[in-house]
């Protein structure tokens, strides 16, 4: 089912758009979304089919606006396009300009005439914009490749969204984690595909059926590309330790966090491999770090803008891979520059006693913290679980809190997980590449 549901929602902009419309809009949990788009979805098999057809650009003529240095095109359904003269030039597709093999441009800028004017403007076949520059180089532009590109706001917003697929579905207590089987996304590509486009948009997916065996992970991790060399190494065992270098390597309860905020680039995505289960305890719990985040915004607005705002200083010394002795700065809330989620980062464990901050700010930040947290652990947006041998459960750590609840430990190792990270540079990168293998078309 979560399969169809990936790949369908990727196929249509239409449908993500008003499934997107309905989550982000709900101050609740959004499992009964889930349920409407997938049954949407299936009311809509004959729609969705059409839509994943691509359209063919075509032009219905072009015009120079030299005054304002602007190209206009127009198209056949009646739209129009404007083109900066600089734009178009410094985006020559001409093997002088641009090296196709590599798809990597090739004029400097130190040779682009930012004030450049055309010399002519040509059309063919409505399929082609042929330009002259007053330098008599030579450019040609496909009707689809400037469509794609066209500075419209609603064009620019599809190519974002198509280039970083930004949505999610938000959810609490309710959520219908998705599950896969690990062998399929291993051996066929359009598992992985669905894999990867459920783990962006949902934030965490369990994968089932992977071999009971330390170093399983490796696979996995060159399923994608290649996996984040840290300061405990490509993977790491969870397990009770002696004299533990991490809280995570203790049988104690582990409240809500992300992974190594005290690195100033955490890891995008989490892997952890279920090897051995404790009899008793050791459920994993998993909170929805962007739905909180919402809500806290919605709640107290004040609060929300300390955490958004405040540098907060994160630690971790010790010796694992290698020694390490690490300092960073985030704030616990991160924003991009439109002002959208981007990343979560709290440990509280990590967290430095050091406070780059006036006294007077202090318990505005404590009190802001705790409010977070305690929405946190709301039990209406928690979701519990407990791993079984030969499960792992793939996580976006920008997003996704996660934590475990206290178990038994003996003189035998009692539980044990393996862990790895990936950066999602990586996941995206594997996610575009198939997507171009698996729709050529678009």
């Amino acid at each position: 089912m979560w399969g169809k549901f990936a790949k369908q929602l990727l196929k249509s902009k239409v449908l993500r758009c008003s499934v997107s419309e309905k989550v982000q809009r709900s101050s609740h949990f959004p499992s009964e979304c889930f349920l409407q788009s997938i049954r949407c979805q299936h009311q809509a098999g004959v729609l969705l089919e059409e839509l994943a057809a691509p359209s063919v650009a075509m032009i219905q003529n072009v015009e120079a606006l030299s005054v304002d240095r602007f190209l206009r095109v127009h198209w056949e359904d009646g739209n129009q396009s404007l083109y900066p003269f600089v734009w178009l030039r410094d985006n020559c597709q001409c093997p002088e300009c641009f090296l196709h093999s590599a798809k990597a441009r090739k004029l400097p800028i130190e040779n682009l005439d930012v004030d450049t004017g055309i010399g002519d403007v040509k059309l063919t076949n409505s399929k082609k914009v042929s330009i002259t520059w007053p330098d008599a180089h030579h450019s040609e532009f496909h009707a689809h490749w400037l469509k794609k590109r066209c500075f419209s706001k609603r064009s620019r917003t599809e190519m974002q969204e198509e280039l970083f697929l930004p949505e999610h579905l938000y959810w609490g207590s309710n959520l219908d984690i998705p599950t896969m089987s690990y062998d399929d996304i291993l051996n066929n590509d359009q598992s992985a595909y669905n894999w990867l486009c459920a783990l962006k948009k949902v934030g965490i997916v369990l994968l089932e059926g992977a071999p009971i065996k330390q170093g399983e992970l490796v696979n996995l991790g060159k399923r994608i590309g290649y996996m984040r060399l840290t300061f405990y190494g490509y993977t790491w065992q969870v397990q009770d330790k002696v004299d533990a270098n991490n809280v995570a390597y203790t049988a104690g309860k582990l409240s809500l966090h992300t992974d190594y905020p005290a690195i100033q680039y955490p890891p995008g995505v989490q892997f952890l491999h279920c090897l051995k289960q404790a009899k008793t305890g050791g459920e994993s719990v998993v909170v929805d770090g962007f739905h909180v985040c919402q809500r806290l915004r919605e709640q107290n607005p004040e609060a929300f803008r300390i955490l958004t705002s405040t540098q907060i200083d994160f630690t971790d010394t010790g010796v694992d891979y290698c020694d390490f002795a690490l300092q960073s700065k985030h704030s616990i809330i991160e924003l991009d520059p439109n002002g959208s989620l981007l990343r979560i980062n709290f440990n509280n464990a990590t967290r430095d006693s050091v406070l780059n901050i006036t006294a007077e700010q202090v318990q505005p930040f404590y009190s802001s913290l705790k409010e977070f947290v305690s929405l946190m652990n709301q039990p209406e947006n928690t979701f519990c679980y407990k791993m079984k041998p030969g499960q792992v459960v793939t996580f976006d750590n920008w997003r996704i809190l996660h934590g475990r609840r206290s178990y038994q430990s003996g003189t035998d190792i009692s539980r044990h997980l393996e862990g790895s990270y990936l950066d999602w540079d990586v996941v995206l990168s594997r996610m575009r590449n198939l997507k171009k293998k698996l729709q050529p078309d678009n």
